[in-house]
């Protein structure tokens, strides 16, 4: 199973896969997708959703999760970034995938062990999972450790699962 794990953002979007066989773990590709803080909203979002939906087509994930975003004290930041996490949770929808999505201690706890580590911790964590790994920056290592979180949570889920088949069987 392949997964892409995605940290909005209007100016840097990241974006993060890796391949799941069974409690098996591995890199496949990361990144940011930028837009040009000069340009008009609908321009960068346009710019955001052209390079997100490129990078489904090259990689072709079957599962998606996405950071869920905080109320900050600018109104206006937030608005812009939840725009941002409109199509980041978009263009998933478009290659028909449901939208798995984690608040950051979640993403946090899952990789680190603890819901408040910096982004320090999270790279260093995120690289010891998936040894070899070349990050292209924090935002990508973050939506790195959105997808491990995410293959995480559907191991367990299907664990859970299959456990209550046998249960009922």
């Amino acid at each position: 199973m392949r997964v892409i794990g995605i940290d909005p953002g209007l100016r840097n979007l990241g974006w993060g896969i890796i391949d799941v066989a069974g409690s098996r773990l591995s890199h496949v590709a990361n990144g940011t997708c930028t837009s040009d803080g000069k340009a008009d909203l609908a321009s960068r979002l346009l710019s955001l959703h052209s390079q997100l939906t490129e990078v489904f087509r090259t990689y072709s994930p079957d599962l998606a999760a996405v950071e869920q975003t905080f109320v900050n004290k600018d109104a206006v930041a937030t608005l812009k970034l939840g725009q941002a996490r409109g199509i980041a949770m978009l263009v998933p929808a478009q290659a028909g995938l449901s939208v798995g999505e984690y608040l950051p201690n979640a993403v946090k706890k899952a990789v680190v062990g603890v819901g408040h580590a910096d982004k320090r911790q999270i790279d260093h964590m995120v690289r010891l999972q998936l040894p070899g790994v070349q990050i292209a920056g924090p935002d990508a290592a973050d939506a790195l450790a959105i997808a491990i979180c995410h293959a995480h949570h559907c191991q367990s889920a299907g664990h859970l699962s299959r456990a209550i088949q046998r249960a009922s069987a």
